[in-house]
């Protein structure tokens, strides 16, 4: 079941808060940028690169994806591996705030995230 409108508000509050520590300059955004997707029940956190061969086009890198478990009023973490799926986040699989599982992210201990 999808984020209600309140529910979708408060996360992309809390995104666009925690995100400013990692993006970069304002003047460079067009080039590189850090942003986030909502899909159902999951945000994704995502790199937007400017295409070096044609600069009108962007890449986007998936970075991290948090799911919000809703029986288990859980968030669970993953990062996107070189296989190209998503893995669980080890030694911190879940969070019980959006909050604590993006400065997780953030902070991003063992270089999963951010390299």
């Amino acid at each position: 079941m999808p984020f209600s409108e309140f529910e979708l508000k408060r996360i992309e509050m809390i995104l666009d808060k925690a995100l400013e520590k990692r993006r970069p300059h304002a003047h460079s955004r067009h080039e590189f940028d850090i942003r986030f997707r909502i899909d159902k029940q999951s945000v994704f956190i995502f790199e937007r690169r400017q295409d070096w061969r044609d600069k009108s086009h962007y890449n986007e890198i998936d970075t991290a994806k948090l799911t919000f478990v809703k029986s288990q009023n859980v968030w669970k973490i993953y990062w996107m591996r070189q296989d190209l799926k998503w893995h669980s986040y080890q030694p911190n699989p879940t969070a019980t705030r959006l909050e604590a599982a993006i400065e997780t992210i953030i902070v991003d201990e063992y270089g999963c995230f951010w390299g």
